[in-house]
């Protein structure tokens, strides 16, 4: 497995791992309307372009045998996004992380988890949380936990056209 830092001349692969692995992990938990919502308000390429230029998304992709098999993506959460119990805390978000289906199940989670919390501690040597948001029903809690994770709060976000993201947010401090 090898990673890569992405830029934006690889939105396009981001775009195809995201349209195979974004509507199977949420089929169960989401409609498909809200599906196809959130696939144009995150995935978009002026949303992802967005993202990379203006909004300090760093996104990381995995290959293998030269394949993106997966990737994740960490922003610095700007602090008018934390929650008041972190106001004095610099905390990164753990914004994405997909791997294919055919890959899910050989590590490529834990490498592409591993590949964020390193580059978090190479760009901010000092302590700092990693956080991120996990729908309540899904599977992959049980990957966070073992990655290390644990529960620290609960939300109900409005991300607009009447829908809402219900959410662990989990964390781990990093020193």
């Amino acid at each position: 497995m090898k990673i890569k830092q992405a830029n934006i001349n690889d939105i396009t692969t981001i775009q195809a791992i995201a349209g195979r692995t974004f509507p199977l992990t949420y089929k169960d938990i989401i409609t498909p309307e809200q599906n196809d919502y959130m696939m144009d308000m995150m995935y978009s390429t002026d949303s992802l372009r967005k993202q990379m230029t203006e909004e300090h998304h760093t996104y990381l992709i995995c290959e293998i045998d030269g394949k993106p098999v997966g990737y994740v993506s960490v922003q610095p959460l700007p602090d008018s996004e934390k929650d008041k119990t972190e106001k004095d805390m610099d905390v990164y978000d753990l914004q994405k992380i997909y791997v294919l289906p055919e890959y899910q199940g050989h590590h490529v989670g834990r490498f592409l988890f591993e590949n964020a919390v390193d580059w978090v501690r190479r760009n901010h040597p000092s302590p700092c949380r990693l956080e991120l948001h996990v729908n309540r029903y899904n599977k992959a809690i049980h990957f966070y936990e073992r990655m290390g994770l644990h529960e620290l709060r609960q939300g109900d976000y409005d991300i607009g056209n009447g829908f809402y993201m219900n959410d662990y947010i989990m964390g781990m401090d990093l020193k």
